[in-house]
């Protein structure tokens, strides 16, 4: 209990207090109308024309702030909150998403480690934490229960690698997109200051998420270690 109070809920708080950041941010943000006037949609196709990225597709998605770059189709897909508004919070992220796809076009190396990394992450975030949990409750009573809980934290070690990799990925992507948003002149100097304070909100919430199961990992390791004492 006492590894879990330590390990679990500080990034935990965190990541409530991420959450309600970015939603406060955004909900502000998205009511002050950028002075050109123009959609999120046509900023993120503005900084692709600017990047030298013309023909990527621009699709709109259902949902709120369900905004990506898909790089296996090389599609940008807007929400509607995005690619449909007119606001500074609308146009900083869809200059982010944007900027994801510029990544892609000049092969940066974190999104490709990232990339190359999600079938296991995703296997070491579900089958993984299984296999440390069980592992763990066995370890005492079965020869089997290390082994299967040394498998399980191989797995969810590549889970923690992908939050670790996700964090430069998402800051490079935010750092792209305001350079592009204010050195084409689709946000004045004043503007970008508030689509950065957007943008910032957002990359909270991937910290939060990196200390989230940076911090089961750990549980899981001294866990482990102090049944094996």
């Amino acid at each position: 209990m006492y590894y879990w109070l330590i390990f679990t809920i500080p990034p935990l708080l965190l990541g409530l207090y991420a959450q309600a950041k970015v939603k406060s941010t955004f909900a502000k943000y998205s009511q002050v109308r950028p002075s050109r006037g123009i959609s999120g949609a046509d900023a993120a196709a503005a900084v692709l024309q600017a990047s030298g990225l013309p023909k990527l597709s621009i699709e709109p998605i259902d949902g709120h702030l369900t905004d990506h770059y898909d790089p296996r189709t090389k599609t940008l897909r807007l929400s509607a909150d995005v690619g449909a508004s007119s606001s500074i919070a609308a146009l900083g992220v869809a200059a982010h998403e944007a900027g994801h796809a510029i990544q892609d076009a000049h092969g940066y190396l974190p999104m490709r480690v990232r990339q190359s990394i999600v079938p296991l992450a995703q296997l070491g975030s579900s089958v993984g934490v299984y296999a440390a949990m069980g592992g763990l409750i066995l370890a005492g009573s079965t020869a089997f229960g290390p082994s299967l809980f040394y498998f399980g934290i191989a797995l969810f070690s590549v889970a923690v690698l992908f939050q670790l990799v996700t964090l430069p990925v998402e800051f490079d992507a935010s750092r792209r997109a305001l350079i592009v948003l204010e050195q084409s002149g689709l946000l004045a100097p004043d503007e970008v200051v508030g689509a950065k304070k957007v943008l910032n909100a957002a990359a909270l919430t991937y910290v939060a998420g990196f200390l989230a199961a940076l911090g089961q990992l750990l549980y899981f390791v001294m866990a482990f270690a102090q049944s094996r004492d």
